[in-house]
Formats: C-alpha cells, sequence, structure tokens
C-alpha cells in the first residue's frame, strides 16, 4: 500500500475511475446483447429501433474513451450488416 498521502489519493482516484469504467464497459455490453437478441428474435424493425439506442451507449462510451472509436464503429458497422442481412 501506498505511504504518501498523494499516492494514497491517486490510489483511491484510481479505484473509483476503475469501477466507474467497469459499470459503463458493462452497459455497452448489455446494449450489444440486446441488438444481438433483437436480430436472433428475426424482428427487423424492432432490430433497427434496439440498434438506434445502442448506438447512442456505443458513441458516447467511445467518447469517454472507455473503449477505442475503432472497436465502437466495428461493433456498429458489424450490428448494422447483421440487420441488413436479415431476410
Amino acid at each position: 500500500m501506498a505511504n504518501i498521502a498523494s499516492a494514497r489519493k491517486a490510489a483511491r482516484q484510481s479505484e473509483k475511475r476503475r469501477l466507474h469504467n467497469a459499470s459503463l464497459r458493462s452497459e455497452l455490453r448489455s446494449a450489444i446483447k440486446r441488438v444481438r437478441s433483437a436480430i436472433a428474435a428475426g424482428d427487423k424493425s424492432a432490430a433497427r429501433t434496439v440498434l438506434r439506442d445502442a448506438s447512442k451507449v456505443i458513441d458516447t462510451i467511445a467518447d469517454k474513451k472507455i473503449v477505442h472509436k475503432n472497436k465502437s464503429s466495428r461493433h456498429k458497422s458489424r450490428l448494422s450488416a447483421a440487420i441488413k442481412a436479415m431476410a
């Protein structure tokens, strides 16, 4: 454990940041899962609606640099392609 006051404070801040980022990452994964389950259900219009909501979440988390912007773009692209491929 840190002995210097500033190092102890940095450790506290780091832990708070880690927990906050973890919750945001979890929100991202949940949004992606909601889109995938809508695609699996086979309802194209519902999948589009869910993707629109998920895109906002994905972009917000990328803006906060929780995940890289390319990763967020890749997820959105693949989900959108999966919706387009639906019969």
